[in-house]
């Protein structure tokens, strides 16, 4: 059996946190969001916080390790695959012709995630890029109960679907983090 790392957290207040409250960039003190749409882009702003800072302090291998085989998931992949899924996401919203995939063959994303600086800058860049213009789209449909794209897509179907994609996997970028460094909170 393989060493595991000692658990830990950064957070003093509650030791289940992953930051104090304070330090915590996805904590408001202020109101909440007021509508539907607000409250949705909310949701996926944070997820998005979370997923980048559950990458934040490692090596480029320690965010390409790979969490246990056969799986090829790792931090670095799943940033991958989410830029990779906002570009998806983008040909299903509009009527042209569609995006290549951003890293080429099925499962790229993840099998070539590996632990270099270039690919995991490259990474954050694509994911930046990919969030942006996703975004840019949909903000040209304030009515969530429009149809839109190839697809006939509602906006609140695929907003929705976005949070879900990236709660489900900050969920295993919880476990992947810890088994990297034992770094374990919310």
């Amino acid at each position: 059996m393989t060493e595991r790392p000692a658990r830990w957290t950064q957070a003093t207040v509650y030791p289940d946190m992953w930051a104090n409250p304070d330090d915590d960039p996805r904590n408001s003190e202020g109101p909440t969001p007021d509508g539907e749409l607000p409250t949705l882009q909310d949701f996926l702003t944070n997820y998005r916080l979370t997923l980048r800072m559950k990458c934040e302090g490692l090596s480029p291998e320690q965010q390409a390790r790979r969490s246990v085989p056969p799986s090829t998931m790792s931090l670095l992949g799943l940033v991958r695959h989410v830029a990779e899924v906002e570009r998806d996401w983008r040909n299903w919203i509009t009527d042209g012709d569609p995006l290549p995939k951003l890293y080429g063959k099925r499962d790229a994303d993840f099998d070539e995630a590996v632990g270099e600086q270039a690919v995991i800058d490259a990474a954050f860049a694509d994911l930046e890029r990919e969030q942006a213009a996703t975004d840019a789209v949909l903000a040209e449909y304030p009515n969530l109960g429009e149809h839109v794209g190839r697809e006939r897509i509602a906006v609140r179907e695929l907003l929705v679907h976005r949070i879900e994609e990236y709660a489900r996997h900050c969920g295993h970028a919880d476990l992947l983090r810890e088994c990297v460094d034992g770094r374990v909170g919310q």
